[in-house]
């Protein structure tokens, strides 16, 4: 019988395996997939070190009658979805108002403030810096208003924290970014983001590690969780059950749907991301954010990558990638995009809790039941952060400030 079982193989799921098998458990990591299939694979590749405060839902009222009337690219929403997530949409606009979010972004930059370390670290073991530009990644913004909001916050960002941002204006940006074919009023780079050629590539390489350290990979469809006298089932579909004394839910958008016929409620805003690769003949030298338009301009060894900002839908429901349709047009006046690559569009789930902090920590009431789940946009970022703290308290390291507000027990 394992002593870990660990259910998901992203980004997430993987570091929490290496973790744990760095500390000196058994571990057995189970997915439906191979490693770095699903959203980890889907996202632009970017470690951000630099984004010390979590997505706070719109409160200018103006910015809500904009998502409302579906105004812009950043949202889109499915009205068959708003019911099951009108709860959790209104307590994440709660989270937003500025004295609980200053709480929150205090909680989230001691996350961020180390992800770029916990990064490096299995990049060099995994022997993955090939996959590993150090440019940074630049935010280009369309108006005046938009940069001087940008660069105020890099300004505070540089001043208050020793983030590294430079402001660019049009001459600067052209000199960086050749390839652009088009002007922008300027631009801020942030210099220490990490940005990833193939994000998949990088979270099967960190797979591997855990495979090389003697680790165990199982693919297999997980039913069901059932508690035993021993610890914990895995009930699979097709394959005999697998037993363990300990689980770890690390299976981002679908861990709610695993918990709750246990009993165990997790509120989630489920966003679906789209992208989509192009056959772009000159390349950016970094990842290139569109403000205006939503849409990130990626180099990645398929091509370049464009992707999408978030369409709240139910999980059954068909793809409708108006967003990644209009960012392809806005697109094109910026670079020589090329023909696509793929027939049609990806699409994936990002995570997201209504309190922008990701769950990690024991389940209250059940011994054994772990939970690293609900990064939102920075599960890739923040994979093996969330994975090292989950670890020190698995083997009893006192929980912290940090701990303690991610803990499964402000939901359960």
């Amino acid at each position: 019988m394992a002593e870990f079982i660990v259910l998901g193989a992203g980004m997430v799921g993987v570091a929490t395996a290496l973790s744990l098998q760095e500390r000196g458990h058994s571990v057995v990591l189970l997915d439906r997939r191979a490693p770095g299939r699903e959203a980890s694979y889907g996202n632009a590749g970017i470690i951000q070190v630099e984004v010390m405060e979590p997505y706070a839902f719109p409160r200018a009222p103006r910015d809500i009658l904009k998502v409302a009337f579906g105004l812009g690219n950043a949202i889109n929403y499915h009205l068959t979805a708003l019911p099951a997530a009108a709860l959790p949409l209104l307590s994440y606009y709660v989270n937003s108002a500025p004295a609980r979010y200053a709480r929150i972004s205090a909680v989230y930059r001691k996350l961020i403030g180390r992800c770029g370390a916990d990064h490096d670290r299995l990049i060099l073991e995994s022997g993955s810096e090939s996959l590993i530009r150090r440019t940074g990644y630049i935010q280009m913004h369309r108006t005046a208003k938009g940069l001087d909001d940008n660069a105020a916050q890099a300004e505070r960002y540089a001043r208050e924290l020793g983030v590294g941002a430079k402001v660019l204006n049009n001459r600067d940006l052209r000199r960086e970014e050749p390839c652009l074919r088009t002007d922008f009023v300027g631009a801020v780079h942030w210099s220490e983001t990490r940005n990833c050629s193939d994000p998949g590539a990088l979270v099967d390489a960190y797979a591997k590690l855990f495979l090389k350290r003697g680790g165990t990979l199982l693919n297999a469809e997980v039913a069901a969780l059932v508690r035993s006298k021993t610890g914990w089932r895995v009930m699979l579909q097709d394959r005999p059950p697998v037993s363990t004394s300990n689980i770890v839910v690390a299976l981002g958008a679908w861990s709610p749907n695993l918990l709750k016929p246990l009993g165990v409620s997790v509120p989630m805003v489920r966003k679906r991301g789209y992208h989509r690769h192009y056959r772009a003949p000159i390349m950016p030298n970094r990842p290139l954010f569109d403000v205006a338009v939503s849409a990130l301009y990626c180099p990645m060894r398929s091509g370049l990558r464009i992707t999408t900002g978030a369409e709240i839908a139910r999980m059954s429901a068909p793809k409708t990638p108006k967003q990644l349709c209009y960012a392809e047009i806005k697109a094109r006046e910026v670079l020589a995009l090329g023909e696509p690559v793929e027939p049609e569009p990806w699409a994936g789930w990002r995570p997201c809790l209504p309190d922008m902090l990701p769950v990690v920590g024991a389940v209250p009431g059940y011994p054994g039941l772990w939970c690293n789940f609900g990064h939102g946009h920075q599960g890739f970022t923040l994979g093996p952060t969330s994975a090292s703290l989950l670890t020190e308290l698995i083997d009893g390291v006192p929980r912290g400030e940090v701990e303690t507000a991610l803990s499964p027990s402000r939901f359960t």
